[in-house]
C-alpha cells in the first residue's frame, strides 16, 4: 500500500509540474501499426529507461506476438541479458537504492502514457536543459525541479534555457542546443518518438484490436437502427 500511494503521489506531482508551467505540449506522431517504430521503441526502452523504471503490465512474448517477431529475436535484440520470454519488463534496481540516489522509487511506466498523454511524453523527454545548480544537473520544461536526470544527454547533447522574466517570474522561453549529441535533431526526435509509440503501446497492447472491434459494433448498432425503423413503419403503417 506504500509503494502505491507513493506511485500515486509521484504521477499527481506530474500532474501538477505539467499544469503550472504553461508549456505548450509538442505533438507526438504515434502509429500503433508501425511495427518497426514499436520494436526500436522497444530496444530503447531497454537500454535507457529499464535500468530504473519497470513497465510490468507486458511481457516479452506479447511483444512478440504483437510486433510479428520471432522470440529469438525479441531475446536476443529487445531484452536485457538473462530474460526468458515469459518475464515482465522489471527494472535491475533495487527499490530501497533507487529512493536513496534519487529520494523516490522511480515509478512503473507501464500506464504513463494512459496518465499523461503522448504529447506530454514526448514534450518531457525532449525537454531537459543543463542547469548546473541542480542536483542531477539538469531541469525540465515540462517537470520542473525533475529528480530524474537525463538519461538521453549523450544522443540529444547539452541544451540551455532562454530566460525572460514575465510579471516577475523567470519562464523559459526557449531550449537552445549548446552542444550537439551523437544524434541530429531530427534523428533524436524520431528516436524520443519511437520510445514514446512504444509507451502508449505498452498502456493497451489491444487497442488497434479494440479500436477495430469498435468499427464493427457501430455497424452494428447502426444496421439494428435500420431495422428497427423498418420494422417501426411496419407495425405503424395500418395506424392512422
Amino acid at each position: 500500500m506504500k509503494r502505491i500511494l507513493s506511485t500515486l503521489l509521484f504521477l499527481l506531482s506530474f500532474s501538477v509540474n505539467a499544469s503550472s508551467s504553461g508549456i505548450e505540449l509538442e505533438e507526438a506522431d504515434i502509429d500503433l501499426s508501425d511495427t518497426v517504430s514499436l520494436e526500436r521503441g522497444a530496444k530503447h526502452y531497454v537500454t535507457y529507461c529499464l535500468g530504473c523504471h519497470s513497465a510490468k503490465h507486458i511481457r516479452y512474448k506479447r511483444i512478440a506476438l504483437d510486433l510479428h517477431l520471432d522470440e529469438g529475436e525479441i531475446l536476443k535484440n529487445v531484452a536485457p541479458l538473462g530474460a526468458g520470454i515469459y518475464d515482465q519488463m522489471h527494472s535491475a534496481m533495487n527499490g530501497h537504492d533507487a529512493e536513496k540516489w534519487f529520494g523516490t522509487t522511480p515509478p512503473d511506466l507501464s500506464l504513463i502514457a494512459r496518465s499523461r498523454g503522448a504529447d506530454w511524453l514526448y514534450t518531457y523527454l525532449k525537454g531537459f536543459y543543463a542547469e548546473p545548480g541542480k542536483p542531477t544537473g539538469v531541469n525540465n520544461t515540462v517537470f520542473k525541479d525533475v529528480a530524474m536526470p537525463n538519461v538521453l544527454w549523450q544522443q540529444q547533447g547539452t541544451q540551455v534555457a532562454v530566460i525572460k522574466n514575465i510579471d516577475g517570474h523567470d519562464v523559459v522561453t526557449e531550449l537552445k542546443l549548446e552542444q550537439p549529441g551523437q544524434l541530429s535533431p531530427r534523428e533524436f526526435d524520431r528516436m524520443v518518438n519511437d520510445l514514446v509509440n512504444f509507451l502508449v503501446y505498452v498502456g493497451e497492447p489491444v487497442q488497434l484490436e479494440r479500436q477495430q472491434m469498435g468499427k464493427y459494433a457501430l455497424f452494428f448498432i447502426l444496421m439494428f437502427i435500420v431495422l428497427a425503423y423498418l420494422l417501426k413503419k411496419e407495425y405503424w403503417k395500418d395506424i392512422h
